[in-house]
Order: C-alpha cells, then sequence, then structure tokens
C-alpha cells in the first residue's frame, strides 16, 4: 500500500487548497478512504471519510460545509477541497485507507492557514 499526498502548503485565512493522495497497491475503487490531520501539540483528528461508491462522504464538525472529499477511481486518487480556510486547520494532512481505525497511512502533506 501507498499513499503519496500533494497540494499542502500556506494560504490566508479564508483561503482554499485542493489535497489530493495518489493510491497504489491495493484496490482504490473498493475501498473506504479518509483524511485525517493532526494540528501541533494534538493528537490526531479524523477530518472526513467517503465510501468506495462515492455515494456516502461523512465530515466531522469542525470542517462540515467548508470541506469536500471527493475521488476519481479511475485515477486511484483522493481529494479533499478545503474552503473558507482558518488558522485552526493547520495540521499535518494525511490520507487514509479505511475508516478508523485505517489500514494504511500516507506520507502527510503540510497545511499552513496564517495571515
Amino acid at each position: 500500500v501507498q499513499l503519496v499526498e500533494s497540494g499542502g502548503g500556506m494560504v490566508q485565512p479564508g483561503g482554499s487548497l485542493r489535497l489530493s493522495c495518489a493510491a497504489s497497491g491495493f484496490s482504490f475503487s473498493t475501498d473506504d478512504m479518509s483524511w485525517v490531520r493532526q494540528a501541533p501539540g494534538k493528537g490526531p483528528e479524523w477530518v472526513s471519510s467517503m465510501y468506495p461508491g462515492g455515494g456516502y462522504t461523512y465530515y466531522a464538525d469542525s470542517v462540515k460545509g467548508r470541506f469536500t472529499i471527493s475521488r476519481d477511481n479511475a485515477k486511484n486518487t483522493l481529494y479533499l477541497q478545503m474552503n473558507s480556510l482558518k488558522p485552526e486547520d493547520t495540521a499535518l494532512y494525511y490520507c487514509a485507507k479505511g475508516l478508523v481505525p485505517f489500514d494504511s497511512w500516507g506520507q502527510r502533506t503540510q497545511v499552513t492557514v496564517s495571515s
């Protein structure tokens, strides 16, 4: 299993970023996928999950209405569109295979929201 995140960076409050996660080594199209983040000095926080068919998505209350999870099964890629970003969204973001407690984690990408 290999999960490689990209798309992180620094953005001002209110800005947007789109994270991508390229997956390989397993049957991506039939697996649940998730995003998890870890803010400085805090434990991991589940952000969002999506079922294989794409019809069911779930979000933490802290990001609901601002973040959108999606997937392209033909490209074996998971996405996280993040809008209206806040300083408290600053964290390392991980792509994860499965649902809690997650089968595998990616290498992470840093998101920093600061003016």
